[in-house]
């Protein structure tokens, strides 16, 4: 009974991490410099990796599968001007029914596979009225107000401290190099603070104002838990939110998630360029 109490409490199951990156292992000797994780309908930066080896998520030890559309199933190995990288070809919600440890596995996967860099991108709706869709804003920090924590249990001091620094959860010499490069290629891009929620629903026009009141300027299901976790296990990290819809206005249309798709889909070549060309950089 004890020790049932005990794997209860235990935050990261280790065994299934080694299980896992050593399945990989046998598939890849990629040592990958960064891990980046795609959003919705922000598959296009697939398109410029050099793939040297595809993983379904299906057929990798403990890993979860993706059940949203827009999102791919796939964990990628390869180039990327220059850098080796793992990626994640549709990542994985806590909406969808997962916990907080299973939605970020696939990050210390990455970290234990050699990452020392996570890339993130999300697809988020805008409460800036300085923001259009199709807008890019770079994540400079995050509020979390999701009912789960990533690292709630026991901590395991070999992955990480039992209270993770969190002054600088997006490294600001990302920031400001992304930023310069987006005047380099004549891309507007918006700075900012990304609030993460727990879904699945979109927001209703009272909570865009409460979540604007209290210092958002996109909000979406994603990005926080996996930030946490990398910044836990000493990963630097970058992100970057597409503005998909507004919560700005007092007459705010029907939102749908083909339609959050589009604004996406649009907007991904310049998120993937200015992505390609930070990581050339770092």
């Amino acid at each position: 009974m004890k020790d049932n109490i005990f794997a209860l409490m235990q935050n990261i199951d280790l065994q299934k991490l080694n299980e896992t990156v050593a399945f990989i292992q046998t598939k890849t000797d990629l040592k990958p410099y960064a891990g980046i994780i795609l959003g919705s309908g922000l598959g296009g930066l697939v398109d410029d990796l050099t793939v040297s080896c595809s993983l379904p998520y299906e057929e990798i030890p403990n890993f979860p599968v993706s059940t949203v559309k827009g999102h791919g199933g796939k964990l990628l190995f390869g180039m990327l001007n220059g850098k080796p990288v793992v990626m994640l070809s549709g990542r994985f919600h806590y909406y969808e029914g997962y916990t907080m440890q299973e939605v970020t596995f696939p990050v210390r996967v990455m970290k234990m596979l050699g990452a020392e860099v996570l890339m993130l991108s999300n697809a988020a709706g805008g409460m800036n009225k300085n923001f259009k869709v199709g807008d890019l804003m770079i994540i400079n920090d995050h509020i979390n107000l999701f009912p789960e924590h990533p690292l709630r249990g026991r901590n395991d001091e070999t992955m990480g401290p039992r209270f993770p620094d969190m002054t600088e959860p997006y490294d600001l010499d990302f920031v400001k190099r992304a930023k310069a490069l987006a005047v380099k290629h004549d891309i507007l891009v918006h700075e900012g603070v990304y609030i993460g929620l727990q879904g699945p629903t979109f927001e209703t026009k009272a909570e865009y104002r409460f979540l604007h009141v209290i210092g958002g300027d996109t909000v979406g299901m994603s990005t926080v838990p996996e930030n946490i976790v990398a910044r836990h296990m000493g990963m630097k990290v970058f992100g970057m939110s597409v503005v998909t819809d507004l919560g700005i206005r007092e007459e705010m249309n029907e939102i749908t998630h083909e339609e959050v798709l589009e604004a996406a889909n649009a907007a991904a070549p310049k998120m993937a360029l200015l992505f390609k060309e930070l990581l050339g950089e770092i």
